[in-house]
């Protein structure tokens, strides 16, 4: 049988991927012939990147990722999240979080520790942990956010922050925890205090909806995707937009290195695109098939990893895009997250599962 991801109306970056109910499988592919890393130049064009073959193997590389159990959450998978503090994983769905144990052994896990319901018949878009691992804030198709209280026997609704938006497609929080940030269906970004729990300000200037989202560690530049085309640079001490980068495809995925000027961007045409913000140095990875529909950088920010409706999971050397490792999954791969000592990865999947993997 055949399933499409549910979305808003004119929120089509998922409405054309189809899943199906394989068996699991995933394999490393360890042996890339054809180049697939190019610099773009100013001029436009692309020249290949030579790629040494003992380019993966700088000290803080991964060699490849091993999996280790399946969670079976039983809805289409579009948000997950690890909780670096009490070592949970959370798992985002049609109307609900479930709530799993990172450590859990065995090859297939059917029960969750909890299960979060917030968003009714909705389907929930991302779900984002405080940095103190206390509190999940939750978004997806719908005009309200959920804070939940994490701490304590069974988890519980502390705040609802409601939006004009009709959906909330991303969300990204600020390291100390004051702050969140929602791309909107409508192309703003709300801004809320979490202390408050009120609407701060919105920003405006994507003319499609807002698809992804990263904050830089000093909280004071937020860089957001859009199905406009362009990713756009905001300066949060004076809240307004300062850089637009544009493309030539929709934005659905991007990660900003934590340690250094590095962008990365994930684009509806299959493309990885990698740019420095501050100069002209710019790649172009070739490597997905399809539409790549998640992005992580490690928390060195030596490495990063993308996932894609072509069913892989690609890892990659910052910033020229050296694969690090590609596996294949058993289905449209739509989110993933590493964990913050870079030992483990989590993806939520089209077949209606997440899976733990171990890094190697």
């Amino acid at each position: 049988s055949l399933l499409l991801v549910p979305s808003a109306s004119h929120m089509h970056m998922h409405t054309h991927i189809m899943f199906t109910h394989a068996h699991a499988h995933a394999h490393a592919y360890t042996h890339i012939y054809r180049p697939y890393s190019f610099r773009l130049g100013s001029d436009g064009q692309l020249q290949p990147v030579s790629i040494a073959s003992d380019s993966t193997s700088l000290a803080g590389l991964p060699h490849n990722i091993r999996s280790r159990c399946t969670l079976l959450h039983n809805e289409v998978v579009c948000a997950v999240a690890i909780n670096n503090h009490n070592k949970h994983v959370y798992t985002g769905g049609k109307g609900c979080v479930k709530v799993w144990d990172l450590m859990s052994q065995g090859s297939v896990i059917k029960t969750p520790l909890h299960t979060l319901e917030c968003l009714g018949d909705s389907y929930i878009r991302s779900c984002k942990l405080l940095p103190d691992g206390r509190t999940l804030i939750v978004g997806g198709e719908t005009n309200t956010l959920y804070m939940w209280n994490l701490v304590g026997g069974t988890p519980h609704i502390k705040a609802q922050l409601p939006s004009s938006a009709t959906a909330c497609y991303a969300l990204a929080v600020s390291a100390d925890g004051k702050a969140c940030f929602s791309c909107c269906s409508d192309g703003s970004i709300a801004l809320w205090d979490l202390n408050t729990q009120q609407l701060v300000r919105q920003l405006q200037g994507h003319t499609d909806g807002a698809s992804c989202i990263d904050i830089s560690s000093n909280t004071s530049t937020l860089w957001t995707g859009s199905l406009d085309k362009t990713v756009r640079c905001w300066d949060l001490r004076e809240a307004k937009q300062v850089r637009q980068h544009d493309f030539n495809s929709q934005v659905f995925s991007l990660g900003y290195s934590p340690m250094e000027d590095w962008l990365a961007v994930g684009m509806e045409s299959s493309n990885v695109e990698v740019l420095h913000v501050k100069g002209p140095e710019k790649y172009q990875l070739h490597l997905h098939e399809s539409c790549v529909l998640s992005l992580k950088f490690s928390h060195t920010g030596k490495w990063f990893i993308t996932t894609g409706k072509d069913n892989l999971i690609n890892a990659w050397r910052t910033p020229y895009g050296a694969s690090i490792f590609q596996v294949s999954e058993s289905s449209s791969v739509l989110s993933c997250d590493l964990s913050i000592d870079n030992a483990y990865v989590v993806t939520g999947s089209g077949d209606k599962k997440a899976t733990i993997y171990d890094v190697l």
